[in-house]
C-alpha cells in the first residue's frame, strides 16, 4: 500500500527524484513514460515522472476506459481474467517507452503492458516500480525486458 507516501508531499517528491535519478541515469534517450492505470496506482506515479523528464505520458487501461481506436490483451491474474488497452497511435515504432506501476507481484499485468507496447513495435527499454514482491517471481516473467525496482520484498 502506497497511500500513505502519497499522502507526504516530501516522501512523494523523494519518490519521484529516485525514479527520475534512476531513469535519467540509465536512459539517455527516452521518448514517453507509460503507466499501467488498471488500479490507477502506476497513473499517480507516471505522469509526475514523465512531466520532470519533460517527455510524453501514455496510458495503459482497463478495457473500454479509453477513446478512439485501440489495441487490446486479455491475461490471466491470480484471481482471474482482466483486458487491458492502448490507444493505437500512443508511440509510433521505435520509440523509447519506459513502463511504471507502483507494485510488481506475479507480472501478469506489467507482461500485457509490454505485450501491447511491442504491439505497437516501441522499444521497452525497462519496466519499472516501486515495490517488488519476489517471493512471486513476477520479475522473471518479464524474459529479456530489462526491470528495476525500488523495494523488494520476500
Amino acid at each position: 500500500d502506497i497511500s500513505p507516501l502519497l499522502k507526504d508531499p516530501v516522501a512523494f517528491r523523494t519518490l519521484i527524484d529516485l525514479l527520475e535519478d534512476h531513469v535519467k541515469a540509465s536512459f539517455p534517450k527516452i521518448d514517453f513514460i507509460a503507466g499501467e492505470c488498471l488500479d490507477s496506482r502506476g497513473f499517480l506515479i507516471g505522469p509526475p515522472l514523465a512531466q520532470r523528464l519533460g517527455i510524453g505520458f501514455v496510458p495503459v487501461r482497463k478495457k473500454g476506459k479509453l477513446p478512439g481506436p485501440t489495441e487490446s490483451i486479455s491475461y490471466s491474474l491470480e484471481y482471474g481474467k482482466a483486458e487491458l488497452e492502448i490507444q493505437s497511435d500512443a508511440v509510433e515504432p521505435g520509440q523509447k517507452v519506459v513502463i511504471v506501476d507502483d507494485l510488481l507481484a506475479t507480472g501478469g499485468t506489467m507482461c500485457a503492458a509490454c505485450e501491447l507496447l511491442k504491439r505497437l513495435k516501441a522499444e521497452i527499454l525497462e519496466c519499472l516500480v516501486i515495490i517488488e514482491l519476489k517471493d512471486l517471481k513476477g520479475s522473471e516473467k518479464l524474459n529479456s525486458i530489462p526491470f528495476y525496482s525500488l523495494l523488494q520484498y520476500d
